[in-house]
């Protein structure tokens, strides 16, 4: 079963005003396994794969059957304020991050600008 998600960028945040599309893949497992939760939209985060794949320890070894869609979506959201730069799915977005918070900023305020259009 696939199903589309949106989420907004946290208040107080770089990625504030964004909206962004997720699809959600649930294998006959669900709830025994996570579902398969990518970026449709374009997306910069040290933890998101250049495919949208999101590094997120619920959705894998940290997974449990009593998270909902809504547990996923608001932990998603979470990280989007809090990632984890010493687990890197964006070598370049950590870096940045880590390094230049200002120019990493300014990448998220662009995606954030282009997820109006999507």
């Amino acid at each position: 079963m696939l199903w589309n998600a949106v989420i907004f960028g946290p208040e107080g945040t770089p990625f504030e005003d964004g909206t962004f599309k997720l699809t959600m893949e649930f294998s006959e497992d669900y709830p025994n396994k996570p579902p398969v939760v990518k970026f449709a939209s374009a997306m910069f985060h040290p933890n998101v794969y250049a495919d949208g794949g999101i590094c997120l320890d619920i959705l894998q070894n940290r997974w449990s059957p009593t998270y909902d869609v809504a547990a996923i979506l608001t932990s998603i959201q979470s990280l989007l304020d809090e990632p984890n730069p010493n687990s890197p799915a964006n070598a370049t977005a950590a870096q940045l991050y880590s390094e230049n918070r200002r120019e990493y900023e300014k990448k998220v305020k662009a995606i954030v600008e282009h997820s109006w259009m999507e």
